[in-house]
């Protein structure tokens, strides 16, 4: 659980450290897991399209708790839903998670950008949690924020990948969040955030979970995810009466 300090860091800035929440040896097997994966899917570019033929490249993969039981029994973690609970309050649900793996020397970067875009909701409960698989220092192309931008709204997006300005947000300016094997970054879908390029000789791996209030309105569909719905912690208040899956409008 987050400290008082915490909390009143998150609040002002939009994004909060935790340190060590996986210890070593788990983020080194669940780094492991991630790579494994990475091999057995092939080639998988998600290079954003305002950076594409730059001559970087980064290995991704959603949904990977359909590809990894260890991510399966992370997602339900205490350690991890009470801090989300801190954030959100009692009641967690899963929207989406991914993994992202930066190749050394030519690891891709992510343009400043808000998360709304791509999953807009009523409410902004919308939050994400980064877990270093690895080090994360600057020259890795650590998470780069601008503190308090959470605090106005949603911004101007601009392009294929929604991006905000470039001249506003340049990510030079930007806040970088170096962080720990084993370290998470808790941040709210509002604040403005990218990373740089992985300039290191080592591999950058994280596994990204985006959790919401299942109060919460979405205001598109898009972004559907296998599992999306999934109660991490408490319930969801807005569940009607049961019917079975088959039962369901698609």
């Amino acid at each position: 659980m987050l400290n008082a300090e915490q909390k009143v860091f998150y609040q002002d800035n939009g994004y909060v450290l935790v340190p060590a929440l996986l210890d070593k040896s788990e983020a080194a097997s669940l780094r492991a897991e991630m790579h494994a994966i990475a091999q057995s899917e092939g080639h998988s570019d998600a290079t954003w399209d305002s950076v594409r033929n730059s001559g970087t490249a980064i290995t991704h993969c959603h949904d990977v708790h359909f590809r990894s039981a260890m991510v399966t029994r992370l997602l339900s973690d205490p350690r991890l839903t009470s801090v989300a609970q801190d954030l959100i309050g009692p009641n967690v649900q899963l929207h989406h998670n991914k993994m992202f793996i930066k190749p050394p020397a030519k690891g891709s970067p992510f343009p400043m950008h808000q998360d709304y875009p791509y999953f807009p909701h009523r409410d902004h409960s919308m939050i994400a949690v980064i877990l270093h698989l690895d080090d994360a220092p600057e020259e890795k192309g650590c998470l780069c924020v601008y503190p308090g931008t959470h605090k106005l709204g949603p911004l101007p997006a601009f392009g294929n990948d929604h991006h905000v300005s470039t001249t506003t947000y340049p990510i030079a300016q930007a806040t970088p969040v170096p962080a720990k094997a084993g370290d998470a970054v808790f941040f709210h879908y509002l604040t403005v955030h990218g990373s740089g390029q992985n300039l290191s000789d080592e591999a950058r791996t994280t596994l990204l979970i985006q959790l919401r209030d299942p109060a919460d309105v979405p205001l598109s569909d898009r972004h559907a995810s296998r599992g999306q719905g999934m109660m991490l912690a408490g319930i969801d208040p807005t569940a009607g009466s049961f019917k079975f899956a088959w039962e369901e409008k698609p």
